[in-house]
């Protein structure tokens, strides 16, 4: 059959296609820059048609619209990454809220969360009948391998991107069609505090190494110091706009990879118009799952990996604190551990935590005698290896406890040295 026949009596209006969706279901959703915003707005103007469904997504960009109070009885959000839309709500009990390593993911989901349905958004179908996850590969894609019903939003803002990131129409229960712009993770002005910490990143990175490094401040400041790099590769889980400028410079041109040699590996992409165009029917950019992506073992396969992760504490021990701030969950794992054992079984890999030596305008040091109580510790000490921030790197490998703790108090903020040598003079019963 004509794939275009197929298409049009799958095309249904995003009311028709939730009547799909029954009382008591498990609905995965996509994220980030690829959530079915248009589908779930008729979900969320439905809602008192439903009874007990769950929706469970990863990082939302949205306002979260499952945590309001009328939606009890409704509709229940299970969130695998919290974000400043549910972070309260999980904190109270409105929100459920599940930890996992990102590579595992798509598993967990599969396996022991069990979804009925799966929501997505994709690109229009090619002349061949194909649509693309485009920015949002990552565990998406797999639930729609699975899921008993899937809808798609057909989105003409979504880019068309290479790798294991397209499915022929044939494969899907509906499609709904609305067009609007994908949510936007906009580039902040980098701090001065942030281009010291990309510096001292950067001094660790060497021509030819492959690099994973993630959004934000650091990640971008750490992009501003790699001019001068040369046959830089790319595998990531996701990537902001601050690769964008050296994927066009050559300066990453993934030349000495040793699998996907010539291509960046990415499992999401999270930015602007800027990302979206680049990676846009760009063969040089494949998009793969998270299960692949992420495994320590696919990872390693490539020599000098160097990860770049940021993260919220870290003790005198090296324990790392990234996704919650005592029992309040502020993020998730996300591919922090996945990524920091990669690149440790990597040929030459290096893994690195970056983060300023403050938070609240340097009333609070990051680096601490003890973590919060009740904090989840995320890295564990004999995983950790590089701790930067803007006075400096410490090495933690091969370190004994006592040069540990030396090191992290070397480069903690000087407003909080002090302290530390105290607790490093009391618990080890020697001076600093």
């Amino acid at each position: 059959m004509d794939w275009k026949k197929i298409y049009n009596e799958k095309l249904v209006s995003a009311v028709e296609a939730i009547k799909a969706i029954h009382d008591g279901d498990k609905v995965v959703t996509g994220f980030a820059c690829g959530e079915p915003f248009g589908i779930e707005r008729a979900l969320v103007d439905n809602y008192q048609n439903y009874k007990d469904v769950q929706i469970v997504n990863m990082l939302s960009l949205g306002d979260s619209p499952w945590c309001r109070p009328e939606m009890k009885g409704h509709f229940t959000l299970n969130t695998l990454f919290a974000s400043q839309s549910n972070r309260k709500a999980i904190s109270s009990g409105v929100c459920e809220f599940t930890t996992a390593h990102f590579y595992e993911i798509p598993d967990v989901l599969k396996n022991y969360i069990c979804p009925r349905i799966s929501l997505v958004m994709v690109s229009p179908p090619d002349e061949h009948g194909y649509v693309s996850f485009g920015t949002t590969v990552d565990y998406t894609k797999g639930t729609t391998d699975y899921c008993e019903i899937v809808i798609a939003q057909v989105n003409k803002y979504m880019p068309r991107t290479f790798g294991n990131s397209t499915k022929h129409v044939r494969d899907f229960t509906y499609f709904v069609e609305i067009d609007e712009p994908l949510p936007v993770v906009k580039d902040i002005e980098i701090s001065e505090t942030e281009m010291k910490i990309g510096r001292n990143c950067a001094s660790l990175i060497n021509d030819g190494d492959c690099l994973q490094l993630g959004i934000g401040g650091i990640p971008n400041a750490v992009c501003a110091q790699l001019w001068d790099k040369k046959d830089l590769g790319l595998h990531s889980e996701l990537v902001g706009d601050g690769v964008v400028d050296l994927l066009e410079a050559g300066i990453i041109n993934n030349k000495r990879k040793q699998t996907y040699n010539g291509r960046s590996v990415l499992g999401a992409a999270f930015g602007s118009e800027k990302l979206c165009n680049y990676i846009n029917n760009n063969p040089s950019v494949e998009m793969h799952p998270i299960d692949m992506v992420n495994n320590p073992f696919e990872i390693a396969k490539n020599d000098n990996v160097v990860s770049i992760n940021s993260c919220i504490q870290v003790d005198l021990l090296g324990q790392v604190v990234s996704d919650s701030i005592g029992l309040n969950q502020f993020s998730g794992v996300g591919g922090q551990v996945d990524f920091v054992r990669g690149a440790t079984m990597s040929k030459g890999g290096r893994s690195i935590m970056a983060m300023p030596s403050t938070a609240k305008n340097d009333t609070i040091s990051k680096i601490v005698s003890t973590i919060t109580e009740n904090s989840a510790v995320t890295t564990p000490r004999n995983d950790v290896n590089y701790i930067i921030t803007e006075y400096g790197i410490a090495q933690l490998k091969g370190k004994t406890l006592k040069e540990r703790a030396r090191a992290l108090i070397n480069i903690a903020h000087p407003n909080f040295r002090d302290e530390l040598k105290a607790e490093y003079a009391r618990r080890f019963r020697e001076d600093f």
